[in-house]
């Protein structure tokens, strides 16, 4: 699904949709961040309905991008940088279906870097264990409710924003100072 020549949309689901939001507000040429529900199969599910693991559904982030800027190996190597794609249906002290490692992939190119991307990091060593992410066609994408947006901007001094949000932040900004937004 492109929005125009060089604008492209993901979907990526890394647990929590508040952290993965938090990480790629800040990187550069990612237009837009929505936090939302992906892969399941209830229409317009509530935040509660998809906690209570009925849905499945997972929380996700769509991402427009701007491929002049940053490209879908540069997105997917920030997103396996900033969770742990190793485990299944969980993501530190959240677990679930919803918070399962999931690239929700928009177009066959998207798919190939992918696969291609998780290959490699299997291969290399990197992990303990197997990744185990999904990697499936994108077929939905519900926004959640308004509240949820910006919540780390909007919430920073909050307990989960302070010892799971603040320390991924963190990470990531020192890991990918070169490709951080100049205004974050």
């Amino acid at each position: 699904m492109s929005v125009s020549n060089n604008i492209e949309v993901i979907t990526l689901g890394s647990g929590c949709f508040w952290c993965t939001e938090a990480i790629f507000e800040r990187l550069e040429g990612v237009q837009s961040v929505k936090s939302g529900f992906s892969g399941g199969v209830v229409i317009n599910p509530s935040y509660r309905e998809v906690c209570a693991g009925n849905t499945e559904h997972a929380e996700v982030v769509q991402l427009e991008f701007n491929t002049d800027v940053i490209s879908v190996e540069e997105i997917l190597e920030v997103f396996w940088s900033v969770h742990d794609p190793t485990t299944l249906n969980r993501q530190g002290n959240d677990v679930g279906h919803h918070y399962r490692s999931a690239v929700f992939y928009h177009n066959e190119n998207q798919k190939e870097v992918a696969e291609k991307y998780m290959a490699q990091l299997d291969a290399s060593g990197k992990f303990n264990n197997p990744i185990v992410t999904e990697v499936t066609a994108w077929t939905n994408f519900f926004p959640v409710d308004d509240y949820h947006d910006d919540y780390y901007e909007l919430n920073g001094e909050q307990p989960y924003c302070q010892f799971v949000i603040h320390p991924k932040v963190a990470k990531f900004e020192k890991d990918f100072q070169s490709k951080l937004k100049s205004s974050k």
